[in-house]
């Protein structure tokens, strides 16, 4: 298998010039906060700049998923096997979705953060404006996923949408055999257009950052810092345990594979997400990575996208040790029993809030109004450092998603390890370019002839991953 960069005969290999990209970034984040310290004013008019360049990256999303999902479910021998897979990360993410609960509420129960705040009448305006934008109630979630039409689902903006349709044409083309062949072929070639388009619009990214980071620095200042610095260092520590304690140690122990090299080469899309504080901007190169590690299409097609709704590690932790201190400030502390029904409440309707900025505390907010109402001024407290929080919320859930993709390929046989340490040894490094791994063989797409199809659909050479 050889390397994702290695020249064709007769083609020169193109120049990567991707690290300036991501060295700009770097230098747009550092000027963002230097604007926003010095010209609060002005720094605030440069958000447009930021929700832009999100905008761009999840106008791409959808697409992304789509080719994904279809190519890897329609190229498999069996739906079996994206039922396995399907069910395992389901199984998955509830189980770590209650470790990160439990972890939250054991460091808040410790910190209590809360004590000795006042809620003045502004906070609690604040607090019942969020409540007034929150989610809706879990059937309604759960009646949302059907699209309007097969067409729409591609432009709800709408994950999950995308994410059944999708499984119903993958399985599809399945039952089809041959004839479904030179379809999965042209989406294919979509694919590689979508991702071309990708590539193209992350040179927008350090205008991105600049704009972002200029904008939440405006807007709170180094007020709200201080003041809410206990729940603030509390959440971030409580994230960084989880991650490298609980899933680290858990990636460790399954697979061998140390977390920080993983990250290492996740480490433009970290950069992404606390520059735009959305783990939706690097959702499609967090697909092309996996792939591009090793992890075959089925897997990263199902695991990743279900995980970006449902795997909210990062955003469990947040409702909990928010709810918790909510409740200290307010004078009305949570008892045990009110901590698990609260947060398993919110847990659920928080589903798909993951790659939304600020959707965090609108789901803080709708919980409490449905179960706690009495609690729903003191979200306002909160207000301040929430863009702060919602970027460690963002790594943790991206992080979570990572790890959760490499392990179940390791579980259900989807995972080419060798492939996997060669990309993270960097003997095999990410084609920045076109964002579509073919490990320097072009030929797959040229295959003329598809194997028989079984009694579950077609036996389809699939591309080496």
């Amino acid at each position: 298998m050889s390397s994702s960069t290695t020249a064709k005969p007769g083609r020169t290999a193109p120049r990567n010039r991707t690290h300036y990209l991501y060295i700009a970034v770097i230098v747009a984040v550092a000027l963002g906060i230097l604007v926003g310290i010095v010209a609060p004013d002005f720094a605030k008019e440069l958000k447009p700049l930021g929700t832009g360049f999100v905008a761009l990256i999840k106008m791409m999303i959808q697409p992304v998923i789509f080719c994904t999902i279809v190519l890897g479910v329609g190229s498999v021998a069996s739906a079996a096997r994206v039922g396995k897979v399907g069910g395992l990360a389901l199984g998955y993410f509830i189980t770590m979705s209650t470790f990160a609960l439990a972890i939250g509420m054991v460091v808040g129960n410790i910190l209590k953060p809360g004590d000795g705040l006042q809620l003045d009448e502004s906070a609690a305006s604040a607090g019942q404006e969020q409540a007034a934008g929150a989610h809706s109630s879990t059937a309604d979630f759960l009646v949302g996923i059907i699209p309007d039409s097969m067409l729409s689902s591609l432009t709800s903006g709408e994950v999950l949408q995308t994410l059944l349709v999708a499984l119903l044409i993958g399985f599809a083309l399945q039952r089809m055999g041959r004839s479904g062949a030179p379809i999965l072929r042209g989406i294919e070639h979509v694919q590689r257009l979508v991702f071309r388009v990708l590539a193209m619009i992350m040179w927008a990214a350090p205008v991105g950052a600049f704009g972002a980071i200029a904008a939440v620095v405006g807007e709170t200042g180094v007020g709200a810092l201080k003041s809410l610095a206990v729940l603030m260092i509390g959440f971030y520590i409580t994230c960084a345990l989880f991650v490298f304690l609980v899933l680290g140690t858990l990636l460790k122990v399954a697979t061998g594979v140390s977390v920080f090299s993983l990250f290492k080469y996740l480490g433009r899309e970290f950069l992404l997400i606390v520059s735009t504080s959305s783990s939706e901007s690097a959702l499609p190169r967090l697909i092309a990575k996996m792939e591009h590690a090793g992890v075959d299409k089925p897997t990263v097609g199902v695991v990743v996208p279900t995980g970006y709704s449902f795997n909210l590690d990062g955003t469990a932790i947040y409702l909990t040790m928010a709810s918790l201190f909510i409740a200290e400030a307010l004078g009305d502390p949570l008892s045990i029993g009110e901590q698990i029904s609260l947060l398993f409440f919110m847990m659920i309707a928080s589903k798909g809030a993951a790659g939304v900025t600020g959707a965090g505390m609108a789901t803080l907010a709708g919980g409490l109004s449905s179960h706690r109402p009495e609690l729903v001024d003191g979200v306002g407290l909160i207000v301040g450092i929430d863009r702060f929080m919602s970027e460690a919320r963002a790594v943790t859930n991206f992080s979570g998603n990572a790890i959760a993709t490499i392990l179940i390929g390791h579980w259900t046989g989807g995972l080419d390890r060798p492939q996997l340490d060669r990309v993270l040894s960097g003997q095999d490094p990410f084609d920045e370019t076109t964002m579509i791994d073919d490990h320097g063989d072009d030929a797959h797409l040229d295959q003329a002839e598809v194997a028989p199809a079984g009694p579950a659909g077609p036996v389809r050479p699939t591309q080496s991953v």
